[in-house]
């Protein structure tokens, strides 16, 4: 069986920008586990765990998307946290510019997931970058104040013209990302 998750992988450009966000974030010596900056990327499906064959499949599924699919522009916006600033769990970046193009491009994936049998997400499509997870609730206050006063990073667009297929290797060092099938958009 093969973990496996569909994803945006980011420009290595963006990398000291979510280094020096996570960087900010830890003074407020919150009990965090952050994520390796090369590991961030913006989610569009996890699959769990799965066959060669359905790796075939979702690549089938995933080429069909993407094949009317014009390459798309995204920005890194303000963090945040899930559930919520005051009692974060998860703590992230937002994603900004053209979320409609991709919240449409998602739906269309996510239909092409469901024939296959893979059930659409209960929640609606949020894009994100994930910087880490609180582990306990030591530093909360301090994490929360930080997460408020942290500036939005200020990047340059980025274009979107490729999506991959990821293979997720667990080890108590944590993941490690390699890509299946890297996926161009317009075929």
């Amino acid at each position: 069986m093969i973990r496996a998750f569909l994803a945006v992988d980011l420009p290595a450009s963006l990398r000291p920008v979510l280094s020096q966000a996570q960087e900010e974030l830890k003074k407020s010596g919150a009990d965090v586990k952050w994520l390796p900056v090369g590991n961030i990327h913006i989610t569009l499906k996890f699959f769990g765990n799965i066959t060669d064959t359905q790796v075939v499949d979702i690549t089938e599924a995933v080429a069909a998307a993407t094949l009317d699919q014009k390459p798309f522009s995204l920005t890194v916006t303000a963090a945040g946290a899930f559930p919520s600033p005051k009692s974060p769990r998860v703590l992230w970046l937002g994603v900004g510019g053209d979320l409609e193009i991709m919240r449409d491009f998602h739906r269309r994936l996510e239909a092409g997931f469901a024939a296959l049998g893979f059930p659409p997400e209960d929640r609606p499509f949020a894009p994100h970058l994930t910087l880490g997870r609180v582990k306990s609730p030591a530093g909360r206050v301090a994490l929360s104040s930080a997460l408020v006063h942290l500036a939005t990073p200020e990047v340059a667009p980025f274009q979107v013209n490729e999506i991959v297929l990821f293979r997720s290797q667990l080890s108590p060092k944590g993941a490690t990302y390699l890509p299946l099938k890297v996926i161009p958009l317009g075929g």
